[in-house]
């Protein structure tokens, strides 16, 4: 087996291509399959927040702009 990569082979070469593309097969499958079996759990749900109180920096905006 060859330890450096200037001296590696063209079976050193294959083997960590086909490790690289196993790995990223294996990546998106379990990807994948987690968001097939848990639809609700969306990030580009978007959240929104209630405001109850105004917030002392509109009130002097809104003196500042009469």
């Amino acid at each position: 087996m060859n330890h450096s990569i200037y001296t590696a082979d063209k079976a050193t070469h294959l083997k960590v291509v086909v490790a690289g593309l196993l790995a990223g097969i294996a990546i998106v499958t379990i990807s994948l399959a987690v968001h097939l079996a848990q639809p609700e759990m969306d990030a580009r749900k978007a959240t929104t927040l209630a405001v109850h109180k105004a917030h002392p920096a509109h009130a002097l905006t809104r003196m500042a702009q009469r």
